[in-house]
């Protein structure tokens, strides 16, 4: 779908933003970014199915809450859905609005059983999203479109699911914003004593205590890094418990230089205190938290999962020279030192907190690892790479491209 051409209205385009929560992650803040970006060319109102622990900023946002929170058991969450099909119906009338666009699996069913006479609009963001093949299927059958943030995802749809009403557009970006936010103060930093001295090897990386961030397999490339390096820390913000993370820093031998911050409202001047950022995830949609380090000039290395860290970290000639080398949408298995940052081997999903089971994929990551943190030269470089390729998701551009495309649907 190309997003030019597009009719621009004669009046403001009445929006509808959908969204479960307004918690934490990805999807959830560039809801908010989205409704913040399109109020000056739209009417625009985020609907939320629950007001639960609000993690973002909604000042001066229209937000409408529908309240009915999660339910855990098959029949109370069947019985969800239609609760909340009925109120989002009833909201979509009352509204009169041109298009609603949802993020998430869950937004997304609700958004697609409940159209009256608006465009209905889903986004496919993760990898995750496309497990199952049903909802994918209602998805692509009811939407007027199918938005993604991944060039993959749309390729993936185009190829699996014979799909071609999708689009993707990149994740927006506000670098300066992020620079301005990292330099706050940290008063709990967990090594105090490290940002003391005149250099230091700090890694960090963003990731719940979730099978899809990969953390075992960061904590175990450290453990192998400290060998090289053995001033070397790691940081790994996100909320859980990482119980079995602890453990496994534990029975290395190495929990004294691996911190859990948890949750933090503003975790950049955390990113901006490191030297080195990783992602590890096995499942991604588009990696915020990867481009967020970039926007801080942080070096990066990333797993090669689907979906995402190969659009950011290779330039476009070396991305689609991998998708040729890999028509099939293979992951890369080789060290790729991309034009942006450093491209690793897509890792195991399956849990593994057994101190005594390193694996190939580990040390390959922890190779990766000595050999920019280990290198000032490197360190420098990427650096450089990162903070020019975060000048590429300027907001600006996200919310021209989007409003286009939303017009050129609210239209046909």
């Amino acid at each position: 779908m190309e997003e030019t051409n597009a009719r621009i209205p004669d009046r403001k385009l009445k929006l509808l933003l959908m969204v479960p929560m307004l918690h934490q992650g990805g999807f959830e803040r560039v809801c908010v970014e989205t409704a913040r970006l399109l109020a000056s060319l739209a009417d625009v109102t985020i609907l939320i199915f629950s007001d639960r622990d609000i993690n973002y900023d909604v000042t001066g946002l229209s937000v409408v809450n529908i309240d009915v929170p999660a339910r855990k058991g098959k029949l109370q969450k069947a019985l969800n859905v239609l609760k909340r099909v009925r109120r989002v119906r009833a909201a979509k009338r009352s509204g009169q609005y041109d298009a609603a666009y949802s993020f998430g699996s869950s937004a997304n069913l609700v958004n697609v059983l409940s159209r009256t006479t608006e465009k209905v609009v889903t986004g496919l963001r993760c990898q995750t999203d496309l497990e199952s093949r049903r909802e994918v299927e209602l998805f692509c059958r009811r939407s007027d479109a199918v938005l993604s943030c991944s060039r993959e995802i749309v390729q993936q749809l185009e190829r699996d699911f014979h799909y071609s009403k999708s689009v993707y557009i990149y994740n927006p970006l506000d670098a300066a914003g992020l620079l301005a936010k990292s330099r706050e103060a940290i008063t709990d930093f967990p090594f105090p004593e490290e940002l003391a001295k005149p250099s230091h090897h700090i890694v960090v990386s963003m990731g719940r205590d979730d099978y899809i961030k990969g953390n075992w397999h960061l904590i175990k490339a450290f453990s192998l890094v400290k060998r090289d390096i053995p001033d070397a820390k790691l940081l790994i913000l996100g909320a859980g418990s990482y119980e079995g993370n602890k453990k496994l820093a534990q029975d290395l031998g190495i929990r004294d230089s691996v911190a859990f911050p948890g949750v933090r409202k503003n975790p950049f001047p955390y990113v901006a205190a490191g030297d080195l950022y990783v992602l590890p995830s096995n499942h991604e949609g588009f990696p915020n938290a990867l481009l967020e380090a970039m926007a801080l000039h942080k070096p990066v290395i990333a797993a090669d999962c689907r979906t995402g860290p190969r659009e950011i970290v290779l330039s476009p000639e070396e991305y689609e020279d991998l998708n040729r080398r890999e028509p099939d949408g293979g992951r890369t298995g080789e060290v790729i030192d991309g034009t942006y940052g450093v491209l690793v081997p897509d890792m195991s999903e399956v849990i593994n907190n057994d101190a005594g089971q390193i694996t190939d994929e580990d040390r390959t990551l922890a190779c990766a690892m000595v050999s920019v943190l280990g290198d000032d030269i490197r360190l420098r470089h990427f650096a450089r790479a990162s903070e020019e390729r975060a000048a590429d998701f300027a907001p600006e551009h996200y919310r021209d491209s989007l409003f286009r495309i939303l017009c050129k649907i609210a239209d046909t």
